[in-house]
């Protein structure tokens, strides 16, 4: 019997290594599968071919499913997440000229959000008070985890990111190149387009997602909904051969062979010393200046792959915070239905893999890494706390829209 074909999109971002190395590494033929894997340059086409059936499914923003179950998006397909592609793995890379006046107020070595982001705060209002035009930064599309982790940190720092600066739409790998021509003064993405601005000479990497939100989602397999209830043979065997591939891709002794996979042309096509970078978590800040963010980005470890009701419920309390959609029951429970825990559980059932027992919980709550029981054995969770020491608990959704809509939380 021969190996049933599967069609994924992918972005050429550090976290599409876990579709990649499915394919490389025999995981995929394992489960009986032959993975066709298509780089995509945008979000957009990678939602779009989803939807119109040319990819059976795709590396995704993990706020993207959402938006296409709640309505922003031009084609009406349901999605869904049946599995998470990784924790982390973003940063915030700034100009070296915004960098140095930052620097002028207070912003030091390392990635603290807290204190980089109180610097750019500052650095924003003497801007306003001396009539410059606003700040302009990028992200990669709006309904993404890179805009919404930028907009949570310079709210929480004392920024007014409706009216004292400007974001707009860029895809990641032009991003340096938008840098450097100062088209944006900062942004907000994926390795290794971070990284990249850095070996150019053109940026300065002053956060990481991790900073702002330990253990926090960013990528997830995206499927039509038909598709997933139409095949759930297959889709379980996706998912299996996906976590493989990411237990395997979160093993250093694997790094070294996957960064040369990465780094060919046809996959991410940045030389693999800057990919390193990111998956040993040994940034080069810039200036030479290397800094170790230990859960900089992670694949497999930390129930990294177990798509969370709350981290959906989280994105959709910023799509309401940020105006792009109304709060309601019908679109929680829109929302509630996107990230299927359900289907993830029965693909990994006797597989040895522990697998969370709930499908939601108190983000921002674990301050140190914490065992927890769970089916098929014991899960380190955690830490998974906001810079600004902020909890989001799915249960009181009401009560977190209102706190942000007042400024009382971040």
């Amino acid at each position: 019997m021969g190996l049933t074909p599967i069609t994924l999109g992918f972005v050429p971002l550090l976290d599409s290594a876990v579709l990649i190395a499915a394919q490389e590494q025999g995981f995929a033929e394992t489960e009986g599968l032959k993975f066709s894997l298509v780089r995509e340059t945008s979000w957009a086409n990678i939602r779009d071919r989803v939807a119109v059936g040319h990819f059976d499914g795709a590396h995704m923003l993990a706020p993207m499913p959402l938006s296409a179950n709640l309505g922003l998006t031009p084609l009406d397909v349901p999605l869904v997440a049946p599995m998470a592609l990784g924790l982390g793995g973003n940063a915030v890379t700034l100009s070296l000229p915004l960098w140095r006046a930052m620097e002028a107020q207070g912003a030091g070595s390392g990635v603290d959000a807290r204190q980089s982001g109180l610097a750019l705060a500052k650095v924003i209002a003497d801007r306003r008070k001396s009539g410059l035009p606003p700040l302009r930064f990028g992200v990669v599309h709006p309904e993404s985890g890179h805009n919404y982790e930028l907009r949570y940190w310079l709210a929480a720092s004392g920024v007014d990111t409706m009216a004292d600066i400007e974001i707009i739409v860029v895809p990641p790998s032009f991003l340096p190149d938008a840098l450097g021509a100062g088209r944006v003064d900062g942004y907000c993405v994926g390795e290794p387009f971070n990284s990249v601005a850095v070996a150019r000479g053109l940026g300065r990497i002053v956060t990481t997602k991790s900073s702002i939100w330990r253990s926090s989602p960013e990528k997830v397999l995206g499927v039509r909904r038909e598709w997933a209830e139409r095949f759930p043979e297959q889709m379980a065997a996706v998912i299996r051969a996906i976590t493989r591939a990411a237990r395997w891709c979160g093993d250093p002794a694997n790094h070294d062979t996957l960064a040369e996979i990465l780094a060919r042309e046809d996959r991410l096509g940045v030389a693999a010393p800057i990919l390193t970078r990111a998956l040993s978590g040994r940034l080069d800040l810039g200036g030479n200046q290397t800094f170790e963010v230990s859960d900089f980005f992670i694949p497999f470890e930390r129930a990294a792959n177990f798509p969370w009701i709350s981290h959906a419920l989280w994105f959709y309390a910023q799509m309401v915070r940020w105006g792009q959609v109304a709060h309601s029951a019908d679109n929680v429970a829109r929302v509630t239905s996107t990230y299927r825990p359900d289907i993830y559980r029965a693909a990994l059932a006797g597989q040895g893999i522990p697998v969370p027992a709930a499908n939601a919980k108190v983000e921002g709550a674990l301050t140190e890494p914490t065992a927890l029981g769970a089916m098929a054995g014991t899960l380190i969770l955690g830490p998974d706390g906001f810079f600004d020491g902020t909890q989001f608990d799915p249960d009181a959704i009401d009560s977190y829209i209102a706190a942000q809509a007042s400024g009382v939380a971040a």
